[in-house]
């Protein structure tokens, strides 16, 4: 008897669609260990695996962010599009509360934005804050004593008087990382832009203030799960990768030096987060 192929017996099985969603939430480089602050080096291994590993048939940004490093902004937007050109995988980003300065540079990874009406998108541009306590020290008597080899070592000290050369080399530094930002707007965006206004003030739109003006920030108003399936069909499987929730938070509770001070170290990059957040009313 001659032997028989079973798998020719078999029906064909079409593979369902496959989006690895990649949720971005929190603010970007504050990474610390037992944090859930975006960074490349936390980021990395995930975004690797969701794109490689899942092998998809698209990959979905799910992001939340006020922003924060420039840089870790630049690093994570640069993964996502080397491994989307790589593999050829098509990239969406679907914004919740907030894709802000450098939440909207994530943002621009993608192929295409869509929003909720209500989310606060654009913030594009850079910012420098801090406090000056020259003055409080010199009421208390305190003498602020700083040696330094290098003239530019003791660059915008929060205890002496602000200096106009520091302010002209603080302003130099910030507008080169503007433009760095610009650029990467104008490149991935394209001709979506709008030509009849500046978008790179710093402004903030909603959603629906951002496609009603038709700044060309975004692509439309939608939502993750209903754009994909209108995307990629109604079968279509959605598989999320998201970062490891910090380990006090797993169990429940704090014990011991090391978690006690892991809990602090989240209060802290919460604090941070917040603070950003409230730029946008958030």
């Amino acid at each position: 008897m001659p032997d028989m192929d079973f798998k020719a017996l078999l029906p064909l099985r079409r593979k369902e669609p496959r989006v690895a969603l990649i949720r971005l939430q929190g603010a970007i480089g504050i990474s610390r260990p037992g944090s859930a602050g975006l960074s490349d080096a936390a980021l990395g291994p995930l975004i690797e695996r969701a794109f490689r590993k899942a092998k998809p048939t698209a990959v979905a940004l799910v992001i939340n962010s006020p922003g924060g490093s420039p840089v870790q902004s630049a690093l994570i937007a640069a993964r996502i599009r080397r491994l989307a050109d790589e593999t050829g995988t098509p990239v969406h980003a679907f914004v919740e509360d907030v894709a802000a300065s450098g939440g909207y540079w994530l943002a621009c990874a993608a192929d295409d934005i869509w929003t909720d009406p209500t989310s606060v998108v654009g913030s594009i541009g850079v910012i420098s804050s801090g406090f000056g306590f020259d003055q409080f020290i010199h009421k208390h008597g305190v003498e602020r004593r700083v040696h330094t080899a290098g003239g530019a070592k003791s660059f915008m000290d929060p205890f002496r008087a602000e200096k106009p050369e520091d302010i002209a080399r603080l302003k130099r530094l910030l507008d080169d990382m503007h433009d760095s930002f610009k650029d990467y707007v104008r490149h991935r965006r394209g001709t979506r832009l709008t030509t009849t206004r500046d978008l790179f003030t710093g402004d903030i739109w909603t959603g629906r203030q951002a496609l009603s003006e038709e700044t060309g920030l975004i692509d439309g108003i939608a939502h993750v799960v209903p754009k994909l399936k209108e995307l990629y069909g109604e079968k279509v499987r959605l598989m999320p990768f998201a970062q490891k929730k910090p380990l006090f938070r797993r169990f429940g509770a704090a014990f011991g030096g090391e978690i006690a001070q892991e809990a602090m170290q989240v209060a802290l990059a919460e604090a941070e987060e917040r603070s950003l957040r409230a730029r946008y009313g958030l």
